[in-house]
């Protein structure tokens, strides 16, 4: 045995360039949820990797924005304090999104300490080498300290190579948490998560982003988990949608979670879902409290 090694792996990045499906690669389990609109991770998750003689601890930030109301202003502090207690660093970008996009967040990657992965994800897109070493020089000049791996986090292309990489630059330190720890996030998170993932691929425009879930019950025992959840809204209108027409839509909400959060649980569940109306909750301080994007 050699000695252990253990740290914080903190993944940022812009909205929609794969950072959830690259943790959830590298975790293994269906940790972060994956959907194609943009905004879907907003509290920092941890993943956590154990093998005898290491522990990684992932963290996957929400995607770096310009804050346009006060939950987003939280969700960006997220990506903010993932600069401070990383170990390792990994920056995710595609091939498709400007690489010189968001400047003053890349300036703080630069000027932070722990070591830099630069992550090309999607590179399955490009139409040859000759557009990669384009890319990466282009990289190179932007994040000089940086070094860049390119991957393809849906196809698993070179992600054996990231994780040597991240292993070899971690610190030599005894585990942070219980070996047998997957999460530091409660199993009621995971739910709310996976509801929410649902309503996001059920509704249009901005309902999803109106919405957000409390499981207000959680009764396991050994065969089955009774659930009861809230979705709440910020508007009477809203209501109406998510529940659709006689019950349709939220109906179809409740049965995609629970075929999810039974393969989750690995248990048989009995899910109930409500639709309270918190108005405007996105802008209140107790609201944001409550659902955990402020500390208490």
């Amino acid at each position: 045995m050699g000695e252990h090694r253990a740290g914080f792996v903190n993944i940022v990045g812009n909205p929609n360039v794969g950072k959830s499906t690259l943790m959830n690669s590298l975790v293994g389990e269906r940790i972060s949820i994956i959907t194609a609109k943009a905004q879907t991770t907003r509290h920092r998750i941890m993943g956590i990797v154990n093998t005898a003689d290491m522990q990684i601890v992932y963290s996957d930030t929400p995607g770096v924005l310009k804050p346009n109301y006060k939950l987003q202003e939280s969700m960006l502090n997220f990506s903010q304090s993932a600069l401070q207690d990383a170990d390792v660093l990994l920056y995710v970008t595609d091939v498709v999104e400007t690489p010189t996009k968001n400047e003053s967040f890349l300036g703080k990657v630069n000027s932070q300490s722990a070591p830099v992965l630069l992550v090309i994800n999607k590179v399955d897109l490009l139409k040859g080498q000759q557009e990669l070493e384009r890319l990466v020089a282009q990289w190179q000049t932007i994040l000089p300290e940086a070094e860049i791996i390119p991957v393809s986090a849906q196809y698993k292309f070179n992600l054996d190579y990231l994780l040597k990489r991240i292993e070899a630059l971690l610190p030599v330190s005894p585990p942070f948490f219980e070996k047998d720890a997957l999460t530091d996030k409660p199993a009621r998170f995971f739910v709310t998560e996976i509801i929410r993932e649902k309503i996001l691929l059920t509704y249009d425009k901005e309902i999803p982003y109106a919405c957000e879930v409390e499981v207000e019950q959680f009764k396991e025992d050994d065969r089955q988990i009774h659930i009861m959840a809230v979705i709440y809204v910020e508007r009477d209108s809203q209501k109406g949608i998510v529940i659709g027409k006689g019950g349709a839509a939220l109906k179809k909400v409740g049965m995609l979670a629970r075929k999810d959060i039974e393969a989750f649980f690995q248990k048989k569940i009995f899910l109930e879902m409500y639709v309270k109306v918190e108005k405007d909750w996105r802008n209140k301080d107790s609201k944001l409290k409550s659902f955990g994007y402020q500390p208490e």
